[in-house]
């Protein structure tokens, strides 16, 4: 038995097809270079292309394998972006990375290239992970300006294309707009005030000019307020017909993230604005809490009825060495089964910090996946020492019924971007910080995650008085450990950097030496912009001290 998934007819963004590689010729030149505005060099032409009626789906299915797989074929080969390695450079990999292993949460056992940098802020701006994260931000801009280009009105109407086919297509240009939001949410997220370039930026012309973090943030918020409404609009969830695909609640809860964080990315927060958005996925009925928390990160958590907007993977269809693929084989090592977590080989990678393990209490069945025979807990080493620290192997390419994945090669298993457990969390966190909402909603959306987690009611408050916003913090590290958001929350908080909170190798030498942790300085709150950017786009300048 392998696990049940959407057809590929459904899954419509994630077969790799072969005219994958037509959409991909006729963009590649806009997006493989640091310029967003290059010409395309392709013999590829938008007569040639578009003349297929398919060809505007299979174009915005390239838009959402951004996220999902690292390069044009099976395995991530023909990489989208060059100086790396197509599984090391996927999108979601990286993304995973830049969220966790310079946070409390999580250490990587590799010594490749700049990666144990990751693991201590050691960071600089020529740093092979951090650049290429900046760069797949724009590959993912680049295809999504490209395919808005090619699919004004004007175009439309001179391709004779018909009035039932127009009206999908307005509906695939939001999709394109919203993972285009998605995109440059991550990079104001991670580098700050960066070149903004959209469609009606002529090819050819003068690079982007870099914008300051708060136009960037006003420009991705005005845009996903103005396409919310043009998204597919889903069935209660589960649902088959728009799972994977940008709808109205996955900008509702975009715009949360980015009003949450407006503090840290504007100046001015708006932690009203955080919850009348997570509010109105929670309010819509279409999604509720998983009743096991684990089938969240299975490879069957297609069917969960929480997932709001997920990265689907098929081991059959999208074969990737990043994503859930490689949280899933690098989670595993030393005494563990492979064929326990549905995978073919352990990499021996992935392990806790000592904080990250430290809390969950007693009773917590949030923890239950952690892996501890063989393990020694302490302080982990960086590099070829697995067996040092603990094992997190949360996510897995087992079904909820115990079945292996399609593939043990590929994961089947969906990364869940926004679910609706972090709604809750965010509803919490806005209205402790005065955004409104009312003080039982906030106890009974943090108590139902308690319930859930302990199996019983013994853990839940009875007063919102006795929600901090540290324990508020510590119940997101537990809810959401391992799902990328750590660093993002630290930042916001004001721990990732200083001395306020110290872990276990935060400003440690990457290579050697003490690994106790030390206070951090806050220029690295953002990561650097690639040295070679600067070079290349003379409008660009570098963060600060760096």
């Amino acid at each position: 038995m392998t696990a049940t998934h959407p057809t590929p007819s459904v899954r419509m963004r994630l077969s790799l097809r072969a005219a994958w590689s037509a959409a991909v010729a006729l963009v590649l030149g806009v997006v493989a270079c640091t310029d967003p505005t290059v010409a395309p060099k392709s013999s590829v032409t938008g007569a040639n292309f578009f003349g297929d009626p398919s060809s505007y789906v299979e174009f915005l299915a390239k838009i959402y394998a951004g996220l999902a797989v690292g390069g044009q074929n099976g395995g991530d080969g023909s990489t989208d972006i060059t100086g790396i390695d197509g599984g090391f450079s996927q999108y979601l990999r990286l993304y995973w990375e830049m969220e966790e292993l310079p946070t409390d949460e999580a250490v990587i056992a590799w010594g490749d290239q700049t990666l144990p940098e990751m693991n201590t802020q050691g960071w600089t701006a020529s740093n092979t992970f951090v650049n290429a994260m900046y760069y797949r931000v724009y590959f993912q801009v680049g295809m999504a300006n490209e395919f808005l280009r090619q699919t004004t009105d004007a175009q439309l109407d001179a391709r004779g294309v018909s009035a039932s086919l127009k009206t999908k297509i307005h509906t695939y240009r939001a999709e394109a707009r919203f993972l285009r939001a998605l995109a440059y949410w991550h990079g104001l997220d991670f580098f700050g005030g960066i070149p903004l370039a959209t469609e009606t930026d002529a090819l050819g012309a003068t690079p982007p000019k870099q914008v300051t973090r708060t136009q960037l943030y006003n420009y991705v918020v005005s845009d996903l307020t103005a396409i919310r409404d043009s998204l597919p609009q889903p069935g209660a969830a589960p649902d088959v017909a728009t799972y994977g695909r940008a709808t109205g609640p996955a900008a509702d809860m975009l715009l949360a993230e980015l009003y949450l964080n407006a503090g840290v990315y504007t100046g001015t927060p708006n932690y009203a604005g955080a919850l009348n958005e997570a509010s109105n996925v929670i309010n819509s009925g279409l999604y509720r809490l998983a009743p096991v928390y684990r089938n969240n990160f299975t490879a069957d958590n297609n069917n969960s009825p929480e997932l709001i907007f997920a990265v689907v993977e098929d081991g059959l269809h999208t074969q990737t060495y990043g994503s859930t693929n490689f949280i899933i084989h690098a989670s595993c090592g030393n005494q563990m089964n492979n064929a326990d977590y549905g995978v073919d080989g352990c990499w021996w990678g992935l392990r806790m910090k000592p904080s990250a393990y430290a809390l969950y209490p007693a009773g917590d069945t949030r923890a239950a996946n952690v892996f501890k025979t063989g393990q020694t807990q302490g302080i982990p080493c960086l590099v070829n020492c697995f067996p040092n620290g603990y094992p997190n192997p949360k996510f897995t390419n087992k079904t909820s019924s115990g079945a292996t994945g399609s593939n043990p090669s590929f994961a089947d298993t969906d990364f869940p971007m926004f679910r609706l457990g972090e709604a809750y969390l965010i509803y919490v966190e806005a209205h402790l910080r005065g955004g409104g909402g009312t003080d039982p909603l906030a106890l009974q959306y943090f108590n139902q995650l308690r319930i859930r987690a302990y199996g019983n009611s013994n853990a839940v408050d009875t007063s919102i008085a006795q929600i901090t916003l540290d324990t508020l913090l510590a119940e997101r590290g537990r809810e959401l450990m391992w799902e990328a958001h750590r660093r993002t929350d630290l930042v916001r908080y004001g721990l990732f950097t200083g001395s306020g909170y110290i872990w276990a190798w935060k400003g440690a030498n990457a290579y050697g030496g003490d690994s106790t942790g030390t206070a951090t300085d806050g220029h690295l709150n953002l990561y650097p912009i690639p040295a070679n950017e600067l070079i290349a786009n003379p409008n660009v300048k570098q963060n600060p001290q760096y």
